[in-house]
């Protein structure tokens, strides 16, 4: 009954390349009409003969097959955080990244960050993983609508289509053009001016931060973090790349590109996600995590603060990943730096994620510490005499 149903559905579709695409679902299903048959005598199957990966990525297929039906059929129906694209202005790039580019734009009056999302253009994401991606996109707007926050970049909508987004164009013989891929999404946000953390620490890198600042940068991280784990979510890649500074030198939170919503069962979250010398050993070793995944890349974020320098800027990713692991390789933490910051680093980047601060923990300490007497970065054209770093940097 079940198999007879989606092949009607499948008989009226005249297009070629979606009966193409439906062999899958034909196979996954004669699978699984097979192993429930009472015909069969042989009731058992061995798992390791089964390819579970493949079901997956059929499913995936007609589910994302089902759900665009529904958005035709529906076409009226919108989710309460999709916006009008009519009452979108896209000025220029801000930047480009593997899976989309950033522009500058206004939006029904007020200043934004759009980030158009071309997942799959690449050639190399199937049909089905552009499907998860979609879905997942959809899931994760739908919780940073809800979020409101001083210290997170405030939501202001997003789109699962990009048909009537008009992209400025580079041609001298056009003012507009929109080549987008029909799979691409847009996220809206808020625009900040300061432009991203990391770009702040490098123009100080031979200054350094006034201790006050340092202080005051560290506590708006962990005030965002302690809000989104407050809520549940785990960011997972939390570096200075990914905040933001608006024109008063507020941080805020950004790119929630693979945040996620934190699994009651740490074992669901696992994999690689973040960027190498944020990464906690845990998820660097492809080990169950949680929200203390953010807390140790919050320390290595303090760390880069107060130093305006590069964690490991001498190793290799391979060095890098095997150390933290295996050798508890950490930042060096100069000796001119105040015990009451010093000791929120290292028990930040704990080895132990249980022995490791929540981020409410490290908020009431960074609250607490004492910058009237400064104890900032000594800046580079002081550093001769200076001996905050005795030993060689790195394993």
């Amino acid at each position: 009954m079940e198999s007879s149903s989606i092949e009607g559905g499948e008989g009226a579709r005249k297009n070629e390349k979606s009966e193409n695409n439906n062999e899958g679902d034909k196979a996954l299903l004669a699978k699984l009409t097979d192993a429930k048959s009472p015909s069969k005598k042989d009731m058992y199957f061995r798992a390791d003969k089964i390819d579970f990966k493949s079901w997956d990525i059929q499913l995936e297929k007609h589910l994302s097959r089902v759900w665009s039906r529904d958005r035709e059929v529906l076409p009226g129906k919108k989710e309460e955080w999709e916006i009008d694209l009519a009452k979108l202005d896209i000025r220029h790039e801000i930047a480009r990244g593997t899976y989309g580019t950033v522009y500058r734009g206004v939006y029904d009056g007020q200043d934004v960050a759009v980030k158009i999302l071309d997942w799959g253009e690449d050639g190399i994401a199937t049909s089905a993983e552009t499907a998860a991606l979609r879905a997942s996109f959809r899931q994760e707007v739908a919780v940073w609508q809800k979020l409101d926050h001083p210290n997170v970049t405030k939501f202001i909508g997003a789109s699962m289509g990009t048909t009537n987004l008009k992209i400025p164009s580079k041609s001298a013989t056009s003012d507009y053009h929109n080549s987008l891929p029909s799979r691409a999404c847009c996220v809206v946000v808020e625009y900040l001016p300061g432009g991203t953390l990391k770009k702040f620490l490098i123009r100080n890198r031979r200054k350094k931060l006034a201790f006050k600042v340092v202080i005051q940068l560290a506590l708006d991280l962990a005030r965002g973090l302690s809000y989104l784990h407050s809520k549940k979510i785990v960011h997972r890649d939390v570096k200075t790349e990914n905040m933001l500074l608006d024109a008063n030198r507020t941080l805020k939170i950004a790119d929630f590109g693979v945040a996620r919503v934190e699994a009651q069962n740490p074992r669901d979250m696992t994999g690689e996600t973040g960027t190498l010398g944020y990464m906690a050993p845990e998820v660097l070793d492809g080990k169950p995590y949680n929200r203390k995944c953010d807390v140790y890349s919050f320390g290595i974020c303090i760390w880069e603060i107060y130093c305006c320098d590069m964690p490991y800027p001498d190793l290799s990713f391979t060095d890098v990943s095997s150390a933290v692991v295996s050798q508890n390789l950490r930042p060096d933490i100069p000796r001119c730096c105040p015990n009451s910051l010093a000791s929120i680093m290292r028990k930040c980047w704990d080895a132990n994620p249980d022995k490791r601060l929540e981020m409410d923990e490290v908020v009431r300490l960074l609250e607490g510490v004492d910058t009237s007497k400064g104890g900032g970065m000594i800046p580079e054209d002081q550093v001769r005499g200076c001996l905050c770093f005795i030993p060689t940097r790195g394993p």
